[in-house]
């Protein structure tokens, strides 16, 4: 048996080259177990945490506040005046943030269009309460074209692997075109003005940015 980096022969039983002190390597001993370089990790794993059970802990923080509201509004005014708009907020912000982790892999093109209806059924709850005329001249067709639009863009980002160039220059110019939309909207239901007075400048950049993306996906 000989050093490893001196080269000089070595006895079976030395552990150290006595010429240049290299640590001698017997290939024919079985290697014992020593100290690890690192302390060992104590702390618990991803895995190891029970993802039902934080799910379980978001849904009762957000059903505690929602029940304490209630409770409130029904002991002060004998009623539900304000804590409607506490719930409906919540169920908005749980249907989209908590809702989608309760599956493994939340597919997008399904879940926005979810929170679109709710947050379309929590304005409707809105004009019902507060006895207004906007749902159906404003809301509805705001919130519905929006749901659209984003769950067109989303869908076409998820099952397309290529074109998203085109997809892009397509929603900013479809968003320019609702800020028409939107205007025209708030003009027929609340009366604010006879015409266009705001919409033509998102309209003008997102035609403007839109056709940009356009220009570069065709012209490679």
């Amino acid at each position: 048996m000989y050093c490893i980096k001196c080269g000089v022969e070595l006895a079976d039983s030395e552990k150290v080259c006595p010429l240049c002190g290299t640590p001698v390597f017997h290939p024919d001993l079985p290697c014992g177990q020593g100290e690890p370089p690192y302390p060992p990790d104590h702390r618990p794993r991803v895995d190891e945490v029970s993802r039902a059970g934080v799910l379980f802990v978001l849904t009762v923080l957000f059903v505690l506040p929602a029940v304490i509201s209630v409770l409130c509004d029904w002991r002060m005014g004998n009623g539900i005046v304000w804590s409607g708009y506490v719930v409906g907020g919540l169920v908005v912000l749980y249907v989209a943030v908590v809702l989608p982790l309760w599956f493994k892999r939340p597919n997008p093109a399904i879940f926005v269009p979810i929170d679109f209806i709710v947050i379309g059924l929590y304005l409707f709850y809105i004009n019902f309460a507060t006895h207004g005329h906007w749902f159906l001249t404003f809301a509805l067709p705001v919130t519905g074209t929006i749901g659209v639009l984003v769950t067109t863009v989303v869908t076409l980002l998820r099952y397309l692997s290529r074109g998203h160039l085109y997809i892009f220059g397509g929603a900013l110019i479809a968003g320019g075109g609702l800020a028409v939309l939107i205007e025209f909207l708030l003009n027929l239901t609340f009366g604010l003005h006879h015409t266009f007075i705001w919409s033509f400048y998102p309209l003008a950049a997102g035609v403007l940015l839109g056709a940009m993306l356009l220009i570069i996906a065709v012209c490679k």
